[in-house]
């Protein structure tokens, strides 16, 4: 079963996301902010997270490139509101698998982790 960190600062998108991942027997950890991504991504070893890129202490990008700089196989996804075109380019040259705009089909998330799992597997 493959670890997803869910890292976004509304709580109600932070329960959604966790019970939709938890439906799928996904093991969902969470947090809301990006130093307590940091310390859960170092503590929990998740093998995808789920990234917002407007945090409440630091941007998401800073937070995708340190969590890539400790470990570069995890496969970060952007799950975002921000449709700005440069912050996405920015975001696949940091290394994230995918970039996701708030609100988006399930059913793409859904397949989008199929293919990140089967990556890693």
């Amino acid at each position: 079963m493959a670890k997803i960190l869910v890292v976004d600062d509304e709580p109600a998108i932070v329960r959604f996301l966790k019970s939709f991942l938890e439906k799928r027997h996904y093991a969902a950890v969470t947090a809301s902010t990006g130093q307590e991504a940091l310390e859960k991504f170092r503590q929990e070893a998740p093998e995808v997270v789920l990234l917002d890129i407007r945090l409440p202490d630091r941007n998401g990008l800073e937070v995708l490139k340190e969590m890539k700089s400790i470990d570069p196989r995890v496969s970060v996804i952007i799950v975002t509101a921000v449709t700005d075109d440069e912050i996405g380019k920015r975001a696949l040259e940091l290394g994230a698998f995918d970039y996701l705009i708030k609100p988006f089909e399930l059913g793409h998330l859904e397949q989008v982790l199929r293919w990140t799992v089967k990556l890693i597997s």
